[in-house]
């Protein structure tokens, strides 16, 4: 196929007076990072992770300009990799994506073989970025939940955070594996949305976050999926009943954890810290065999909204201030 001298992005730039302003522009593909493969990008979608980055954390993001965006689905243009050809159907999401590296934000990205994954069957490109860094986030906590020994017949299964979009799809997941699932909402007006995608009850932010102090609170929950942190998560781990898992993939609320090892010593609960920035290539595909097969969605346009990158901003603004309901797809073209 002939490739385009220049494509269109988003370029975030630092100005002297250390701002940070978004622009959609056309970038060259020689800026392009070194890579076994150029994708030219279909969808991307839109995480908390790059709002970060567009809006100038280093912590995230070191060196601006810089087009974010962890996650894209899109077509091989060229390979030097044997494991992939021109053509072919790839999914990227986590490793470096979008975070020092040229993001899917953009037409086209070049990127090591390495992190990409061919597109399940089963699966479109737009499905597999309504997906995205959350839906598989969503489906390692959930894994890692079996993992430890969680069963539909256990009881009541807690998600916090969940409207966003790694809590979406969570309730949704849960509940399509049996589950009996309570989504936690600072969220009034979403009791529906929530209930649509399989949540049996609805609880306020506040029912989720305890500030009494006590090291133990009544146990309730069989398992809990937290995407928030700080003191909703140490009030879910302190409401788990004896060796229920806790999985922890968010931190919003804050970094911090505050709370005894009563929970874990007496109760036996387990904490599982869940990332899928750095998450192995086996784990990685198993969750996404787990996603086309016994998790596929059938409500998924429920969950998602699409943006062409013309109005990302808007929705980067959005998410920062928790007005974005599930999931954002990105459509670069």
């Amino acid at each position: 196929m002939s490739l385009p001298q220049s494509f269109k992005a988003m370029v975030v730039t630092e100005t002297a007076d250390k701002k940070f302003m978004r622009k959609v522009t056309h970038k060259s593909l020689a800026d392009l990072p070194a890579g076994e493969l150029l994708i030219e990008v279909k969808y991307s979608s839109l995480n908390y992770k790059d709002a970060l980055s567009a809006s100038g954390n280093k912590g995230v993001t070191r060196k601006y300009p810089h087009t974010p965006g962890v996650d894209a689905a899109g077509v091989v243009a060229e390979s030097a990799s044997p494991k992939f050809a021109p053509g072919d159907q790839v999914i990227v999401t986590g490793f470096d994506l979008g975070m020092n590296t040229s993001g899917g934000f953009g037409q086209y990205v070049r990127v090591p073989a390495a992190w990409t994954v061919k597109l399940p069957e089963n699966l479109t490109l737009k499905e597999s970025m309504i997906y995205g860094t959350a839906g598989l986030t969503a489906a390692l906590c959930v894994l890692g939940m079996e993992d430890h020994g969680l069963k539909p017949d256990q009881g009541e299964v807690l998600v916090t955070g969940a409207t966003g979009g790694v809590g979406s799809l969570g309730v949704a997941i849960l509940a399509r594996s049996g589950y009996h699932v309570v989504a936690a909402t600072g969220k009034e007006t979403e009791k529906e949305y929530l209930t649509r995608l399989g949540a049996k009850e609805v609880i306020s932010r506040e029912a989720a976050n305890d500030t009494s102090g006590r090291p133990l609170l009544k146990p309730r929950w069989a398992g809990v999926l937290d995407t928030v942190g700080g003191n909703f998560l140490a009030t879910a781990i302190k409401s788990t009943k004896y060796g229920g898992p806790v999985a922890a993939c968010g931190m919003v609320a804050s970094p911090d954890l505050s709370l005894t090892v009563f929970p874990f010593i007496l109760r036996g609960v387990c904490l599982l810290g869940v990332d899928s920035v750095e998450c192995l290539m086996d784990r990685r595909l198993q969750a996404w065999n787990k996603i086309v097969r016994e998790w596929k969605l059938g409500n998924l346009d429920l969950l998602c909204s699409e943006c062409p990158l013309e109005d990302l901003g808007d929705k980067i603004d959005a998410i920062l201030q928790g007005k974005i309901r599930g999931r954002v797809v990105v459509n670069p073209n």
